[in-house]
């Protein structure tokens, strides 16, 4: 559980997107939230169910494979592998900020005749990537160390939370209005759209829990562990929204945005309490590298071993028994990704559009899986009304529920904007990464079928799938 909410990072999509749903919720924002769980909830009731069925690290990309055919579950393994290394130089750089604000609030302005500014990209990055590195290492010496640490950092962070959006609560001025939870309230079907493809990034992660299926005593373990994290961050989402309208009003809920975690504590407390949730924030931020790097190594190497990836990816280390050389190379590329970013402000743009669009990768990655799990079992369709809403009508439903909006935001994408331009703002380009991610991950799969001749392309499954395997270690 603790890799699988930590990968969600509720203390960090709350700190900065809660703003964001605001834009296009505005006071129904926790209806928004919950109205996104639901498809979510379905998703990951066919994670768990093919999880019984065959445990794997790769989870989407073997389930995929093997139920619905190689092609679409290359693709569902490459556009997570690709959007969480992007997120993972985005987030490294977003990290470096924070710590930089952090060491302002604790006094500490300059640094071996540097002065330090949370604003500065080189700044933030560098210190971003200190960041990957440390917990890159982390992540090397297995799950169990990785686990230990990441639950030190859930408490403290959650307990932050927790307290001050009680706080706000119970001090807010903002009358409270159960219009808050009508999601027909929302102003247009376009808004209503565009807030639940960004409301399923913000639960993105909770799958984390089952690239470690493989390393677990018991498979379950990892299918209850991803239910009761996407759980708690249900309730910890509707209840941080709910707080933070107590307290804030339409406009400042937009304009705050990514500081408005920062000025709900300096509006409740007085220092050094103010500082609190930015500690929080930073402490979900450490986390979130942490998770990224873990379940992305493991995904890597289900596909290394199927021949669809290099056999770098799966090597595994002797002392550790984890996918070390794998983890190295996820940080690496994200580290390289981050830097030229410095150095290219059109990079920077193009990194803050692809997590700005990265919502419709994950509703197709995430829908493909729960068709998946609806055609392997469609055989439950015979065995009674209960078992079949369970396996095949729930999954099937959330999955097209999914497809149909992110089709439908693709469209918006294309036709908000008259011409093209390198903008996160500009619809065309918004559309382009995630097309080019896919045509990537397409022109991938060829490679791997006619060049390294994977026989995951005729069998399902490559020649060293069953010799190469995680130890247990949690």
């Amino acid at each position: 559980m603790a890799l699988a909410a930590s990968s969600t990072a509720a203390t960090t999509s709350i700190g900065i997107g809660l703003g964001a749903l605001a834009a296009y919720a505005g006071r129904q924002t926790p209806a928004l939230l919950i109205v996104a769980f639901l498809p979510i909830l379905g998703i990951a009731l066919a994670y768990a169910r093919l999880n019984r069925s065959e445990p794997n690290c790769g989870n989407g990309y073997t389930w995929v494979g093997r139920s619905i055919g190689p092609w679409p579950g290359f693709l569902t393994g490459w556009v997570l592998l690709v959007g969480s290394v992007v997120f993972m130089a985005y987030t490294s750089a977003v990290t470096g900020s924070v710590v930089l604000q952090f060491a302002g609030k604790a006094g500490l302005h300059g640094l071996l005749g540097v002065r330090l500014d949370p604003n500065s990209t080189l700044q933030s990055t560098l210190l971003g990537l200190v960041a990957l590195v440390a917990v890159t290492v982390t992540a090397v010496t297995g799950v169990r160390s990785a686990t230990r640490l990441q639950w030190w950092l859930l408490v403290f962070e959650y307990t932050v939370l927790i307290a001050f959006c009680g706080w706000a609560v119970v001090a807010g001025d903002q009358p409270f209005s159960w219009s808050w939870l009508n999601p027909f309230a929302i102003g247009s079907f376009s808004s209503l759209a565009q807030g639940l493809v960004l409301s399923v990034f913000i639960y993105w992660g909770w799958d984390a829990a089952f690239t470690v299926n493989e390393e677990t005593r018991n498979a379950r373990d990892a299918a209850r562990g991803g239910l009761a994290a996407l759980g708690a961050m249900l309730g910890l989402f509707v209840f941080a929204a709910i707080a933070f309208q107590r307290v804030l009003g339409d406009d400042e809920m937009v304009e705050r945005g990514p500081q408005a975690l920062t000025f709900l504590g300096g509006h409740l407390a007085s220092e050094p309490w103010a500082s609190l949730p930015l500690a929080a924030l930073m402490c979900s931020a450490f986390a979130s590298l942490q998770s990224s790097v873990i379940p992305t190594a493991r995904g890597a190497l289900a596909m290394g071993r199927d021949r669809t990836l290099g056999a770098v990816w799966t090597r595994i280390s002797p002392r550790y028994g984890s996918p070390a050389v794998g983890t190295v190379l996820v940080m690496a590329i994200a580290a390289a990704i981050a830097l030229l970013a410095v150095g290219i402000p059109r990079l920077n743009l193009m990194i803050l559009t692809a997590v700005n669009s990265i919502g419709l990768l994950v509703a197709l990655y995430y829908g493909l899986t729960a068709l998946a799990c609806a055609v392997r079992f469609r055989g439950a369709l015979r065995e009674g009304p209960l078992e079949a809403l369970r396996a095949v009508v729930v999954p099937g439903a959330s999955g097209l529920a999914l497809f149909a909006l992110g089709g439908y935001l693709a469209y918006l994408y294309a036709t908000m904007s008259d011409h093209f331009a390198v903008a996160p703002d500009n619809g065309w380009f918004m559309l382009l990464l995630p097309a080019v991610f896919v045509a990537s991950g397409l022109l991938a799969a060829a490679w791997a079928r006619w060049r390294r001749r994977s026989p995951y392309f005729t069998t399902g499954r490559g020649t060293d799938a069953e010799a190469i395997a995680l130890p247990m270690d949690a």
